[in-house]
C-alpha cells in the first residue's frame, strides 16, 4: 500500500512552481524533466520517486521535506507508573526526550521517619498541585503548599515528602540523570 504522503507531492510541487513564477516549460528547462511529466507529477497521475522529485526541488530552491511532507507522530504519551517504596511515578515524557516530566505523588509520612538526603548530578524543578510538601535542601526545610514551586541544583542534599496529612502530589522536571536517581529503588 503506498504512503498517502505521496499523494501531497504533486499538489505541493504545483504550488511551489507557481510561487516561483515558473512555467510548466520553465522548470522542464531547468531540470531536463519533460513538460508533460511534470504536469503528470503535479496532477497525480505520476507516481513520484527521487529521480524527478530531487532535480525539481533543486531547480525550486527547495528542501525534499518541502516536497515530502513528514508524518506527524502520535503526541500523546503512553501512560507508565511505577511505584518505588510507597512512592508513585507516573512518567509524562518520551524516554528520548532530554528533559524528563513526572507526576509524582508521595504518601503520607510514617510515624519516626527520618530524611535522608541525596545528591545527584543535574538541575530539579517541581510544582505542588496538591496536598504539602516537605523539601529538605541543604539546610532548609521547607513546607510547600499547592500551586508552589522550587527549582535547585540537586548536587545540593535534598530530601521530598508528604508534609501531610495526606499526600503530596507534584509535577516534576529533571535530567535523565535524575530519573535514574528517582526511579531507582533504595536498598535495605
Amino acid at each position: 500500500m503506498p504512503d498517502p504522503a505521496l499523494h501531497e507531492i504533486g499538489p505541493r510541487l504545483r504550488s511551489w512552481r507557481q510561487k516561483r513564477g515558473l512555467t510548466l516549460g520553465e522548470l522542464a528547462a531547468l531540470t531536463d524533466i519533460s513538460p508533460s511529466t511534470i504536469s503528470r507529477l503535479e496532477a497525480g497521475k505520476r507516481a513520484p520517486n527521487l529521480e524527478l522529485v530531487v532535480p525539481l526541488a533543486r531547480a525550486l530552491r527547495l528542501e525534499l521535506d518541502d516536497l515530502v511532507p513528514r508524518s506527524v507522530p502520535d503526541p500523546r504519551i503512553p501512560k507508565r507508573t511505577r511505584r518505588i517504596d510507597e512512592v508513585t511515578f507516573e512518567q509524562l515524557s518520551p524516554d528520548a526526550s532530554p528533559s524528563q516530566a513526572a507526576r509524582i505523588t508521595f504518601p503520607s509520612p510514617r510515624p519516626g521517619e527520618a530524611p535522608d538526603p541525596k545528591v545527584h548530578d543535574g538541575y530539579e524543578w517541581l510544582y505542588v498541585l496538591t496536598g504539602r510538601l516537605r523539601l529538605i535542601l541543604g539546610d532548609h526545610d521547607i513546607i510547600m503548599g499547592a500551586g508552589e514551586a522550587a527549582e535547585f541544583d540537586t548536587r545540593t542534599p535534598h530530601w521530598l515528602k508528604s508534609a501531610g496529612p495526606g499526600p503530596a502530589e507534584i509535577l516534576a522536571i529533571f535530567s535523565k540523570q535524575g530519573k535514574r536517581i528517582h526511579l531507582r529503588a533504595k536498598s535495605g
